[in-house]
């Protein structure tokens, strides 16, 4: 184990190196927000939940030549028939009015802190087929819930929780065709949790999502829902395993893998925070709240996070190879072109330390500032280029930059292995 890091489960899935996970989003994506986690209660096995051609179909609407109702936020919601015979749900006035109101929007995917409403927010959100827009009236739902209120405000329980909503809904089955952008960019607008779940999901992590009062540190510095947080912000907790089980984002995150503009935006969140984690480090590369154990090593959260970053941009790297050999991705070449133009250059860390503490959407949202320099499709040397950097600018000495090297490209490799070996 790299030193500071965590094993880390996906789905059973032993591993035997070290590595760790993110996603970033360019602002100038269009579209929703792209994210989901898996719901939890599922008997599924590992490869089931982890591939994502294979995942269970759990929420079929049965269909018949007929309309047929079901309830949905409280209103009735009828099937029709769309042209090719297959019956299709139609959004009603209701759920659009959703869209333009944010509040109501996150109270009807909020399943409450004990997830009571979970059966309420699927049937609004699952759905075989949708008639017309309705892929782009959800995902301004889903935007609309989640979001934070302003561009530089904090995330609240509610809408923590409505992410973790959408996830679950999304475990087990695909999303509409064409939401798969709009959940990529809700999960960067919470790429510090997003990040966090590639670790083993905590026994004690209290509900599915958490304020203010989980962010004290405990004795050894440790601060479970992570580093650099603005304070009192709300943070979605996806390892939370209540009566049903608990929700994984691997399922849901690679079938988003397969949209080029949903990959853009992924990469783009992890790459941005790998700028803003580094820009908080000290001289000497190391958490500021890092200190020495009575064995005499480090206590240095800095050395997992690091880790899972590297870890997420190597399986989206990963992921990418898997899918164009599976054939998901039919035309490798054009799926780069998209993600190309998708992407606007690369983020770079302030040459100095910072100690703000800004809200967790922003961090994606970080305008670039450099051209894209390389191959953007070389996660390893992407992730250098910012590295050395920002190592050079801050007189990093020799062997500990080469140890954070070494763990990031640990780490990178691990999510590279995984992703490849994935069975679809």
């Amino acid at each position: 184990m790299v030193d500071g890091g965590d094993d880390d489960g996906r789905d059973g899935a032993e591993r035997t190196d070290g590595t760790g996970a993110g996603g970033g989003a360019p602002a100038s994506v269009d579209g929703g927000h792209d994210g989901g986690h898996e719901a939890g209660g599922s008997d599924a096995p590992a490869d089931q939940a982890t591939g994502w051609r294979a995942r269970l179909k759990r929420h079929r609407l049965l269909a018949s030549g007929v309309a047929v109702v079901v309830l949905a936020a409280a209103v009735l919601v009828p099937l029709t028939v769309a042209g090719d015979d297959t019956p299709c749900w139609q959004v009603p006035d209701s759920v659009r009015a959703l869209a333009d109101d944010p509040a109501a929007a996150t109270k009807a995917l909020d399943p409450g802190p004990d997830l009571e409403r979970m059966s309420d927010v699927k049937r609004l959100l699952v759905h075989e087929e949708v008639c017309g827009d309705g892929a782009t009236v959800l995902g301004r739902v889903v935007t609309a819930a989640t979001d934070a209120s302003s561009p530089t405000a904090t995330h609240t329980e509610a809408q923590a929780r409505s992410v973790y909503a959408v996830a679950d809904a999304y475990e087990y089955t695909d999303p509409p065709a064409g939401l798969a952008p709009t959940l990529a960019r809700m999960l960067a607008e919470y790429v510090v949790d997003v990040v966090r779940d590639y670790q083993f999901a905590d026994d004690d992590v209290p509900r599915p999502a958490v304020g203010a009062e989980e962010e004290v540190p405990a004795e050894d510095g440790w601060v479970w829902v992570g580093s650099f947080l603005a304070p009192g912000e709300a943070h979605v907790a996806f390892g939370y395993r209540g009566e049903g089980g608990d929700v994984s984002l691997q399922p849901m995150i690679r079938y988003l893998l397969t949209d080029p503009a949903a990959f853009a935006v992924l990469y783009g969140a992890d790459r941005a925070y790998l700028a803003y984690y580094l820009e908080r480090l000290t001289d000497d590369g190391r958490d500021p709240a890092a200190h020495r154990g009575k064995d005499g090593n480090w206590t240095d959260r800095a050395t997992r996070d690091l880790g899972n970053i590297a870890e997420c941009i190597g399986e989206l790297m990963g992921s990418r190879t898997h899918f164009a050999q599976e054939g998901d991705i039919p035309d490798l070449d054009s799926f780069d072109r998209v993600v190309r133009g998708l992407t606007p250059g690369v983020y770079h860390p302030a040459s100095r330390q910072l100690d703000t503490r800004p809200a967790s959407g922003t961090i994606a949202a970080r305008p670039v500032n450099g051209p894209l320099r390389g191959d953007l499709t070389d996660g390893r040397h992407q992730m250098f280029t910012v590295f050395d950097t920002w190592s050079e600018q801050r007189h990093l000495a020799a062997p500990r930059r080469k140890e954070l090297r070494q763990l990031l490209d640990t780490w990178y490799v691990r999510g590279v292995w995984y992703a490849a070996s994935a069975r679809s």
